[in-house]
């Protein structure tokens, strides 16, 4: 399934590729020119064939509780950033709030913290 065009090679595509990492599944958002390779099933390495590096984890958010769908990579392939809702458990209690995340190079995506 292909996401939209990748914004770091522009040659490439995005498109969802199905990881498992620590015995869960897990979609990774690759560029269509990267390969991945691993030996140990938690670190994922380039290999040196790839000419791009861009990727984003399905559940790169998961400590905010938020898994990040299709429909979320392909709209901040569109626009570079994405609002999102994210979950807090601050002293026992859930806080829901919205924050904006962006492309990032070396983590796939970063939030705004204002």
């Amino acid at each position: 399934m292909i996401l939209g065009k990748c914004p770091y090679c522009k040659d490439g595509t995005i498109e969802a590729r199905d990881k498992e990492v620590n015995g869960k599944k897990v979609k990774l958002y690759v560029c269509t020119n990267a390969s991945w390779k691993t030996e140990d099933g938690e670190m994922f390495e380039l290999t040196q064939d790839s000419s791009c590096s861009f990727k984003i984890w399905q559940n790169s958010l998961s400590r905010y509780g938020k898994w990040l769908s299709y429909q979320d990579i392909r709209e901040l392939l569109k626009e570079k950033s994405l609002e999102v809702e994210l979950l807090s458990k601050k002293y026992g209690k859930k806080l829901y709030y919205n924050k904006h995340i962006t492309l990032n190079l070396e983590y796939g995506v970063s939030v705004l913290w204002d």
